[in-house]
């Protein structure tokens, strides 16, 4: 499905990670120890800071990153 949203509008997005106790899994080992990269006004950029990360700590298997498209849930219809 498809996102309707004007092409100018602003869609926050959250990059955060951590290290996780299993790798198949999402459940972080220590949550007070998440990493929050920062918040993002559009999926380009936040997919930019994800990419980043992601690529530092590409040697650590345990260590994933996300992006929480944060627009959906503050407006969920």
């Amino acid at each position: 499905m498809a996102d309707a949203h004007p092409p100018n509008e602003q869609l926050l997005h959250l990059v955060f990670g951590g290290e996780l106790k299993h790798g198949s899994t999402t459940e972080f080992a220590d949550p007070s120890k998440l990493h929050v990269v920062g918040l993002y006004p559009s999926y380009g950029e936040a997919l930019k800071a994800w990419q980043s990360v992601a690529r530092a700590t590409i040697d650590d298997a345990s260590v994933r990153y996300f992006i929480v498209h944060l627009h959906r849930l503050l407006h969920p219809e």
